[in-house]
């Protein structure tokens, strides 16, 4: 998989190379790049945004740098994704689409957001999605777009080391992760539930789910009630 980044702060994304995704860069299992939107500016001042049409607060950032760092990135296999408060939820099954994906361009905004033309006419060359983590407001995209990377990026195949591992995970099956314990069996008086030591396989799935289904219940019924 290839990964572009466009951004007024490059340096935010050093942090990836600590993490997996880091890991799989050095192995050639993800390329990816950062790319200083300031770098496509041709004035002294380098300028990204510019006072809105119509008046109100902020700044939004200006078409030109824009159209030229998406000219040098765009090819016939990208899928844009552009983090925004306004577009549609991500969610796991979102991440494993998008896992399938070649080439990903992650269009990190500030501010009061991007010039809507941007979207716009990149959308008439390939696919352009506006994705958001929830229903709250960042400073910018930086912050959106590592949190997709991180979930999209570790089901890239060869990214987890047990694959088997990320078909147990919360949001896999609509319903959120079992709890986990380890070693000791006994811990300030707090016990491992008795059946994780019974050695019963059949015993110990059906247990998983139901605490699935009560954690699901608990803590997010919504979940339950679109199934």
């Amino acid at each position: 998989m290839r990964i572009d980044i466009l951004t007024i702060f490059p340096e935010f994304f050093s942090v990836l190379d600590i993490s997996l995704v880091g890991k799989a860069r050095q192995s050639g299992l993800i390329e990816l790049s950062v790319h200083d939107l300031r770098d496509f500016t041709h004035d002294r001042h380098r300028t990204v945004d510019d006072t809105p049409y119509g008046g109100g607060a902020g700044m939004v950032m200006k078409p030109e740098p824009w159209g030229e760092a998406l000219d040098a990135v765009v090819d016939v296999e990208t899928t844009v994704i552009f983090p925004s408060p306004a577009g549609e939820r991500f969610t796991q099954a979102m991440a494993r689409e998008l896992a399938l994906a070649p080439h990903l361009v992650f269009g990190c905004g500030r501010y009061e957001g991007i010039d809507q033309r941007v979207i716009d006419h990149t959308r008439g060359r390939v696919t352009v999605r506006e994705v958001s983590l929830g229903d709250y407001v960042l400073n910018g995209g930086e912050v959106a777009a590592m949190a997709m990377i991180e979930a999209i990026g570790r089901l890239v195949p060869g990214m987890v080391g047990n694959p088997e591992s990320l078909t147990e995970e919360s949001h896999e099956d609509g319903l959120l992760e079992y709890p986990s314990y380890t070693k000791p069996s006994v811990w300030r008086d707090h016990e491992v539930p008795p059946v994780l030591l019974s050695g019963n396989h059949g015993k110990i799935a059906a247990w998983r789910h139901d605490q699935q289904v009560e954690r699901t219940r608990r803590v997010r019924p919504d979940l339950l009630e679109s199934k």
